[in-house]
C-alpha cells in the first residue's frame, strides 16, 4: 500500500516541486504530470494503453468544454470592454463609488466575485474580478491571490449548487441536511474570507484597522443570508442570495465608510474622473456585458424551469473511456456557462459600438494570447482522469484513512483540497472523493453528512492552489508565465485553511455534529 501511495501521488509531487521551487511554467509542468501519470498508470496499474488514452482524451474534451469555454469566454467578455472603453468607463464608476482600493476589492473580489461563483462557477470568480480589479490599479498578482482566497468556501454552492447537489447524489445522503452541514462546517472562513483579502491587498494588518467597519459588513452581510438560505432553501441559492445582499450593503456603506483612504490604498483618478457624474443610460452601456451575464445565467438555470427546460436538452452525451467504471461526458451546447456568457459579451458589444470585424478580431487575439491557460487545463484535466480511471486517487486516500485512523475528521478536508489540486473542480472532487468520505464517516462511528461538508469544504480550499486556478488568474491579469509566483505567494494561505478547516472539522465530529 505505501508503494502505491508513494508511485500514486508522484504526478503531485512533480507539480508542487515544478511550479514552485524550480519555477516551471505552467503549461510545460502540466504536460510533464500529465506523461508521467500515463506512464505509471500503464506501467504499474497496469491500465490499457487504450484506456490511458481514452481517459486523457476524455479529461482533454471535458477540459475544453465547458471549463476552457468559459475561461475564453471571460477573457473575451473583458477584453472587448477594453477594446470599446467600456472598462475605462467602468473603473471610473467604480471610482465614484470609493477610492478606496480595499473598499473596491470588497465590492468586486467578494461580492461579485461571489456571485459569478453562484451563477457560473468554472474560474469566472477568479477571472474576471481579478482582471476588473487589475484594471482599476489593484496590484494584479494580489488581485488574483485575493481572488483565488475569496473563491474558497463559495465554491460549495457554486454554478447554482452543482457541487454540493452531486455530493448529495454520490452520497445518498438528503440534499437540504447535507446543504446545512456545508454551511456549518464553512461559515468561520467564510466570515474570515473578507479580512484575509483585505490583508493581502494592504499586504498587512496595517490595512484592515482602518477598512474594518467595511470588512465586517462585507463579511457579515453576505455570511449571515447565505448561511440561512443554505438551511432553509438549500444548496443552490446561497451564493447569489448573499452575494447581491453584500453588493448592496457595501455600495450604501460606502457612502458614509471610508471616503478618503490613505494614499497608500487609494486609486490614482483624475479630480475630472472624481467629480464626473453617470447617466443611467451611460451605467447601463458599460456594464450591459456583466449585466446580461446575471441575466441569461439566471434565466436559464434551474430557478427558471421553463426556460432551462426548454434548452436543458439540446445536449450530447458520450462515452469516451474504454475501460470498466466509465462515465459519461455531457456536451451542454447552449444551457452552459461559457454559451451565455459568449452571448451576453456579442450582445453587449454590439450595445457598446462593436462591429463584427472587431469582436472577431478581439477573440483571435484573445486564443492566441491565453494557448498555454488551454494547454494547462486540458493537461491537469487529463492527469486527473487517467488517476482517477487507474485507481491512484483511491490509493492515495485509501492510505490516508488507514493511517489516520480516528483522526480521520483532521484530514478529511485535506482528501477534498487534494482531490481539487488534481482535478480543479469542486464537482469532480465530490464524485471522485464524496462516497468515500462518507463512508469512512460510516464505519468510524461518525455522521456521514458532516464529513462530506468536510470534503467540498476541502475542494474549495484545494482549488487555492491547483494548477487549473491560478493559470486561469494568470491569464486574466496578462501575466502568463507567472503560475510559478502565484502559487508560492498563495500556499502559505492555502496550509492556513487546510489547518482551520481539519480543526473545525475535528471538533465537530467530537461534537457529534
Amino acid at each position: 500500500m505505501l508503494v502505491k501511495f508513494i508511485l500514486a501521488i508522484l504526478p503531485i509531487v512533480w507539480l508542487i516541486i515544478a511550479l514552485s521551487a524550480l519555477k516551471v511554467p505552467g503549461h510545460k509542468a502540466c504536460v510533464i504530470a500529465l506523461v508521467i501519470t500515463a506512464i505509471l498508470a500503464a506501467g504499474y496499474w497496469k491500465l490499457s494503453i487504450v484506456g490511458t488514452l481514452t481517459a486523457g482524451l476524455e479529461g482533454v474534451l471535458n477540459a475544453l468544454w465547458p471549463i476552457c469555454l468559459v475561461i475564453i469566454a471571460a477573457l473575451f467578455t473583458y477584453n472587448l470592454s477594453l477594446e470599446t472603453g467600456a472598462m475605462d468607463q467602468i473603473k471610473k464608476m467604480l471610482a465614484s463609488v470609493s477610492a478606496d482600493q480595499r473598499v473596491l476589492l470588497l465590492i468586486i473580489g467578494w461580492g461579485f466575485g461571489n456571485f459569478m461563483e453562484g451563477m457560473a462557477g468554472f474560474g469566472t470568480a477568479v477571472a474576471i474580478p481579478a482582471s476588473m480589479l487589475a484594471a482599476i490599479g489593484v496590484n494584479p498578482i494580489l488581485s488574483v491571490l485575493a481572488c483565488l482566497v475569496a473563491n474558497t468556501t463559495p465554491t460549495a454552492f457554486g454554478s447554482v449548487g452543482v457541487p454540493t447537489v452531486t455530493l448529495a447524489s454520490v452520497t445518498g445522503l438528503d440534499a437540504l441536511s447535507l446543504s446545512g452541514s456545508v454551511a456549518m462546517i464553512q461559515g468561520i472562513l467564510t466570515f474570515l474570507s473578507p479580512f484575509v483579502m483585505v490583508f493581502i491587498v494592504g499586504k498587512g494588518f496595517k490595512a484592515i484597522k482602518k477598512v474594518l467597519p467595511m470588512i465586517l459588513i462585507a463579511s457579515l452581510s453576505f455570511t449571515v443570508p447565505w448561511f440561512i438560505a443554505a438551511q432553509v432553501i438549500g444548496c443552490e441559492l446561497p451564493d447569489i442570495i448573499g452575494s447581491i445582499i453584500c453588493m448592496v450593503c457595501l455600495v450604501v456603506a460606502s457612502r458614509f465608510l471610508n471616503k478618503n483612504p490613505e494614499p497608500e490604498y487609494a486609486i490614482t483618478i483624475s479630480e475630472e474622473e472624481g467629480e464626473k457624474k453617470f447617466s443611467v443610460s451611460e451605467g447601463i452601456k458599460a456594464w450591459s456585458p456583466f449585466i446580461l451575464i446575471f441575466l441569461l445565467l439566471m434565466f436559464t438555470s434551474t430557478l427558471c424551469p421553463p426556460i432551462h427546460n426548454l434548452i436543458a436538452d439540446i445536449k450530447t452525451t458520450v462515452t469516451v473511456y474504454s475501460g470498466e467504471g466509465a462515465g459519461t461526458l455531457t456536451f451542454s451546447w447552449i444551457n452552459t456557462p461559457g454559451v451565455m456568457i459568449f452571448i451576453a459579451a456579442i450582445i453587449g458589444g454590439v450595445i457598446q459600438g462593436a462591429s463584427a470585424g472587431t469582436m472577431g478580431r478581439v477573440f483571435v487575439e484573445t486564443l492566441k494570447k491565453y494557448w498555454k491557460t488551454i494547454l494547462t487545463i486540458c493537461s491537469v484535466m487529463a492527469t486527473a482522469k487517467i488517476m482517477g480511471y487507474s485507481g491512484m486517487i483511491s490509493d492515495i486516500a485509501n492510505l490516508l484513512v488507514v493511517v489516520a485512523g480516528s483522526f480521520y475528521p483532521l484530514i478529511s478536508p485535506l482528501i477534498g483540497a487534494l482531490g481539487a489540486f488534481v482535478t480543479g473542480s469542486g464537482t469532480s472532487t465530490c464524485v471522485l472523493f464524496g462516497g468515500l468520505q462518507s463512508q469512512t464517516a460510516l464505519s468510524l462511528g461518525l455522521n456521514p453528512s458532516w464529513t462530506a461538508a468536510a470534503n467540498v469544504l476541502g475542494a474549495g480550499i484545494g482549488k487555492m492552489i491547483c494548477p487549473q486556478s491560478i493559470a486561469i488568474g494568470a491569464s486574466a491579469i496578462g501575466a502568463v508565465g507567472s503560475e510559478s509566483k502565484i502559487l508560492r505567494a498563495v500556499f502559505k494561505y492555502f496550509v492556513i485553511y487546510v489547518v482551520i478547516a481539519g480543526i473545525i472539522c475535528y471538533a465537530g465530529s467530537l461534537a457529534g455534529l
